[in-house]
Order: structure tokens, then sequence, then C-alpha cells
């Protein structure tokens, strides 16, 4: 356990900079204390963390260190944040819920700043919490909609049209529910009928 808690600092320290030990204490749930043992074993482990005093000190890293997981297309950033926002009960069952979930937040913070960002915000964005309901068309195009922050008219064909605001997808077991920023509501897409994309954009 606490061989993945120095990983984590480490992780840490070199895609944020200088943090003081109550803020990675309040990022890994231990306690400021726990984080200065932790320091001191990196230390001698021969890592270059450097500890500054003072109101304005902290703990970081030096001589540039860098470990980084580097390739990965936007696109591709995006897509991983999409599996790695993925609800899957299953690692409940085996026991593998909370070592899931570290192991989630060392692989995000191991990567560059940019795809680092993209893959937080498509995790943030889109939620899988169930099975594929089945092709539906509408499904790509909010995600398009979503992603570009664009207004969209739902029931657009009918008397009901509707202008809502996408800014989240999530899958659950009844289909495809869509976060709309206007009302901080959901609105299941199945129930969304014709849906127009507009070409202007809102802001969240």
């Amino acid at each position: 356990m606490r061989a993945s808690r120095l990983l984590q600092i480490l992780l840490l320290l070199q895609n944020r900079g200088r943090l003081t030990s109550a803020q990675l204490a309040a990022e890994l749930e231990v306690t400021p204390r726990t984080i200065l043992r932790d320091v001191d074993a990196m230390t001698e482990a021969g890592l270059p963390i450097i500890v500054f005093q003072g109101n304005q000190g902290g703990i970081e890293l030096g001589f540039n260190y860098r470990t980084r997981l580097t390739g990965l297309d936007q696109d591709e950033a995006e897509a991983l944040g999409v599996l790695l926002s993925a609800d899957l009960p299953a690692l409940g069952q085996l026991g593998m819920a909370d070592a899931a979930r570290r192991a989630k937040a060392k692989l995000v913070e191991s990567f560059p700043d940019k795809v680092r960002d993209v893959t937080q915000r498509a995790m943030g964005k889109f939620r899988i919490a169930g099975d594929d309901p089945g092709e539906d068309p509408r499904v790509a195009a909010f995600a398009d909609a979503v992603r570009d922050g664009r207004i969209v008219r739902i029931r657009a064909s009918g008397a009901g049209a509707q202008v809502v605001h996408p800014v989240a997808m999530r899958l659950a077991r009844d289909g495809w529910f869509v976060m709309d920023a206007r009302t901080d509501a959901e609105f299941a897409l199945a129930e969304s009928g014709d849906i127009n994309i507009s070409a202007y954009r809102f802001v969240d």
C-alpha cells in the first residue's frame, strides 16, 4: 500500500509542481505527517525531492525529473477517458473496486499535461454504467454537441421543440441520458425525438 502511495506522490509532484504536505495529504486521504514520512523515504531512495520551509514552502521534484506516458493523440486520450469513466460492477464483486480507483488515478496523473486534461474532460462528460442499447445515430450527434459545446433542439420536428445545452452524457441500464446545462437536469435520449445540432455554441 505504501509503495502505491509513493508512486502517486511522485506523479502528483511531477505533473502539478510544488505542493504542500497538506495538499498531498488531502489528495491521498492520509495525514500530513504520513506524507512527510513518505517524502523522507523517497529522498532516501535517491529521488530528487526538495522540501521548502515557510509560508511559501512546499514539496517539489528537482532537476526537472519526469516520467511520462506519451504517444497518445487527442482522440485516443478522449476515448481512454471514456473507458476510465466506465462503471464496472464486476470489479466490486471481485474485491477490486478500490484498487481500480487507485490505478485509474495513477494512470491519469502519469499523462503529459495536455493528454491528462483531455482525458479528465472526457471522464467528466461521458459516463458509462450500462450495456449498449443498440444503434442510435443521435448518440454520436449528441456526443459531438457535448464535445463542441453546441446548442441542440430536441423534438425539433414537433410542436414541443426545446432548446438544450448538452454538457454530459451517461449510459445507464435503461439507455442514454443527456445533461442539460440550462436546467441542470438529465433527459432520456430516447425521448428526445428528432434533433437539430446548431452551428451556435453556448457558454458552460
